[in-house]
């Protein structure tokens, strides 16, 4: 059985402090004027371009497992786990004792791309889980600290590999925000990457789903690729992620993942798997591709593989492996903490069992969801794989597209509602999809059964507030700061 980390967030009112409940009023109100001292700090000081910080307005001072207290006090459930990052949870204490055994070491923490027993240790941790036809042909490129520059290196490989250009990636996609891995991303607006359409069952772009949708959509890839006038050449490579997370939590079924593989093989393409943030054992398998079976020709890995710190590598078929001395470098890519870390995570995870934890705590709580949505017509569809959980918002009363059970229309705004009312219960979820109308849930995979009970708790009260019109009033009935006037 693994081992879990059971801290609940107190009861009381949503973010109730503890100095609240204790009858120090002076210390409370000292700090939430420290906390708002902050925000107003950040708000006039950092770019416009930050993200999570306007939709979660908190300041983490401390964190253990799932659980974050602000420097207001107020405590959370984190179900966005650094995006994916945390599998272990915030501040675990293998991940510290390993941490800490380096610094104590006196083992330098900057080598570039050197040899140390650190990074040994790490790689060999990590081959041991790669998928066994795979690793056993195996290269590993240490990348810069974040998984973008690690599907650049990835790109760049197979360019110079196959001496064509060219890349093919799907409609919904998300690799990284530099120039290269947002051209094979879904908000592209200069386009010089052939997209393909990626299956989904409840906005199919043919407006079938299942199965037939999905063939359709490798029927397209085939034929857009043998067309002789297409007019997208044979390509350098294919990149495709096995769940589109920002994409709006979008799992690709296994059989069309399947004909990926062949399509590709059969026309000597690489193919790309970016498991960032569906690896180390969030979607119930310790890699994603594990679900179909397939052995890819390039991974793209990042996020949990530092273990909380930053740590990217591309892996690949040893005979894609051209590249001349210098050809892909990166000051930062020798992150001792990082890879004593990741080391310890990925071997928790993996003597712990914690890929198949997810894998059915994720299926139990896809069950709950979904009786939750027979209940409020406002989450049009619930879905996922693993710990990777999603739930599209819509507008109930809205038009149904193309069939006459399909789709309503996307409602971003009941998304935001959802996110702010679970903030103010104490449980902290991402928006992503297409437009920001899918709620996002990425607990770490240590979550216990009472914290996840706690977490689908609040996420229902959540949406039956916003499904009631709640959300649009104060707790005493008067009109809230985010309400329309």
């Amino acid at each position: 059985m693994a081992v879990t980390e059971s801290v609940v967030a107190p009861e009381g009112a949503p973010g109730e402090s503890e100095g609240a409940r204790d009858g120090g009023a002076g210390a409370t109100e000292r700090a939430r004027a420290a906390h708002e001292g902050i925000l107003r700090r950040q708000s006039a000081r950092e770019s416009a371009a930050r993200t999570y910080a306007r939709a979660l307005p908190i300041v983490p001072v401390r964190a253990r497992g799932l659980t974050i207290e602000g420097a207001d006090g107020r405590r959370y459930l984190d179900c966005l786990s650094g995006a994916g990052t945390l599998a272990l949870g915030h501040n675990h204490p293998v991940v510290l004792e390993a941490i800490r055994k380096v610094l104590d070491s006196g083992a330098p923490l900057h080598v570039l791309d050197l040899a140390t027993p650190v990074k040994d240790a790490f790689t060999t941790e990590l081959f041991r889980t790669l998928p066994p036809r795979f690793a056993e042909r195996a290269r590993v490129q240490f990348c810069g600290p974040a998984g973008t520059d690690a599907v650049e290196a990835a790109f760049k490989l197979v360019r110079a590999a196959t001496g064509r250009t060219g890349m093919l990636a799907f409609t919904g996609a998300y690799h990284g925000m530099t120039a290269g891995a947002l051209e094979a991303s879904g908000g592209a607006t200069d386009v010089r990457v052939a997209r393909l359409p990626y299956p989904q069952d409840y906005r199919c772009p043919f407006g079938i789903g299942g199965d037939r949708g999905a063939e359709l959509a490798a029927r397209w890839t085939e034929s857009l690729l043998d067309d002789t006038k297409s007019g997208v050449p044979l390509p350098a490579g294919m990149i495709f992620e096995p769940v589109q997370g920002e994409g709006g939590v979008i799992p690709a079924p296994d059989a069309w993942t399947r004909r990926m593989r062949e399509i590709t093989a059969a026309r000597s393409i690489p193919l790309i798997v970016d498991e960032v943030q569906t690896g180390v054992g969030r979607t119930g398998a310790f890699w994603a591709v594990e679900h179909s079976g397939i052995t890819p020709d390039v991974m793209v890995l990042s996020k949990a593989i530092g273990g909380s710190l930053p740590l990217a590598v591309v892996v690949y078929r040893d005979d894609l492996d051209v590249w001349q001395p210098g050809a892909h470098a990166g000051t930062f890519r020798g992150n001792q903490l990082a890879m004593a870390a990741g080391t310890a995570t990925l071997a928790y995870v993996r003597e712990h069992g914690l890929a198949e934890r997810a894998a059915t705590v994720g299926a139990r709580m896809l069950t709950q969801l979904r009786g939750l949505a027979a209940e409020f017509p406002c989450i049009g569809d619930v879905r996922g794989r693993g710990l990777m959980i999603g739930l599209e918002l819509v507008d109930p009363e809205g038009p149904l597209h193309l069939t006459p059970d399909g789709p309503r229309p996307a409602a971003p705004e009941l998304a935001a509602a959802v996110q702010r009312e679970c903030l103010r219960r104490g449980l902290i979820v991402e928006l992503g999809g297409r437009r920001s109308s899918v709620v996002r849930l990425l607990p770490p995979l240590t979550i216990s059964d009472e914290q996840t009970s706690a977490v689908l708790d609040r996420l229902a009260d959540a949406v039956s507030a916003v499904a009631r019109g709640d959300h649009r009033l104060g707790r005493d009935g008067a009109r809230g700061a985010d309400a329309p006037r």
